[in-house]
């Protein structure tokens, strides 16, 4: 339920988990809020891609859940059929299931339904890519590529930190060392995503998903194989999703698509049993925090808020950046809503 409207406002840059429920938080709380994407849709790595008959989760596989404030998002999520338990672990690489007695969810139709879901009646500006923030006295100012000028009581900053850093220098803006020092230190593992159509069924085994990493040190070249057939979010086409670890993405950035879907591939042989109707390759530059603040989110300037938070924020993969997009949200509420005292 949306609270009476206060007359403040705050401008998101980057509508992944973590922009969209800070936008969504905010606006519950009377906040103005809109939201900038320099993609051409919400989710950022929470994303689902087609090719032919073929649908497959190409980023984000499935998400769990530990915390309670999560939990109860997530509740109303399978009320409403957007998410539903895939399963309790998965096969390890020899074919036997690993259950471990904690659920993991998967969207229904795709991942990026939820981002999808949670950006409903929200402002979100696709295609429109921050250049620059900056100060004005009780304001930031957002400059968009083009010239566009706008202006809000506060900023919430969630694309990678690098990028973020670099959208605050175009801006001249001036962050403590301590806030700079912490962003400067977060970095991220690359993933190089496969994803392939299949003429026939593959040998991927029940619950649909092979989890390599960790596995006795495991994980290259291969990370994660999934069956999306079996997922229930391709049901017209065998359609599977390879990805590579992040030694073998790094290795292999600037090498060519067939390159590396053949190593992928021939990896990952014996659970791609039928012939290879088509195939399509994503890099995600930005897949996993390796280096990590380890709050959840990150006041940069407190008058006016500049919060910077993401999945690199107190906890990696989706429950991280949904937690994460909360905090900055409160942090940003109590800024612009507290009075200030004066002495």
């Amino acid at each position: 339920m949306q609270t009476r409207t206060i007359d403040k406002t705050c401008m998101v840059v980057g509508a992944g988990m973590a922009g969209l429920l800070a936008a969504r938080t905010l606006e519950q709380a009377g906040i103005r809020t809109t939201v900038f994407e320099e993609g051409r849709t919400v989710g950022g790595r929470m994303s689902t891609s087609r090719l032919g008959d073929g649908v497959f989760d190409d980023g984000a596989q499935f998400f769990t859940v530990r915390d309670d404030g999560f939990a109860a998002l997530v509740d109303e999520w399978v009320q409403e059929g957007v998410v539903a338990e895939w399963s309790r672990g998965f096969a390890r690489p020899d074919g036997v299931y690993n259950e471990d007695g904690h659920p993991r969810y998967y969207a229904v139709g795709g991942m990026a339904a939820v981002p999808a879901h949670i950006a409903r009646g929200l402002e979100v500006r696709t295609g429109t890519r921050v250049a620059a923030i900056r100060e004005s006295g009780s304001h930031w100012e957002v400059v968009i590529d083009g010239g566009t000028v706008e202006s809000a009581d506060a900023v919430i900053m969630t694309p990678p930190a690098q990028q973020s850093l670099a959208v605050v220098g175009a801006g001249d803006v001036r962050l403590a060392p301590s806030a700079r020092a912490a962003l400067e230190k977060i970095r991220f593992a690359p993933c190089i995503s496969v994803m392939l159509v299949l003429d026939d069924s593959s040998g991927v085994p029940e619950p649909g998903a092979v989890q390599f990493s960790g596995q006795n040190g495991a994980g290259e070249p291969v990370w994660w194989l999934a069956d999306n057939r079996r997922k229930g979010i391709s049901t017209a086409a065998h359609a599977i999703t390879i990805h590579g670890g992040p030694q073998f993405s790094a290795a292999h950035w600037d090498k060519t698509d067939d390159e590396v879907a053949s190593v992928l591939i021939e990896s990952a042989h014996h659970f791609v049993r039928s012939r290879v109707r088509s195939a399509m390759t994503r890099r995600w530059q930005h897949s996993q925090p390796v280096e990590s603040h380890s709050e959840s989110c990150l006041v940069a300037v407190e008058t006016p808020p500049l919060v910077f938070a993401g999945d690199a924020f107190g906890g990696a993969k989706v429950e991280g950046a949904a937690l994460s997009g909360l905090a900055a949200a409160e942090k940003v509420r109590r800024l612009l809503t507290t009075p200030r005292q004066c002495f």
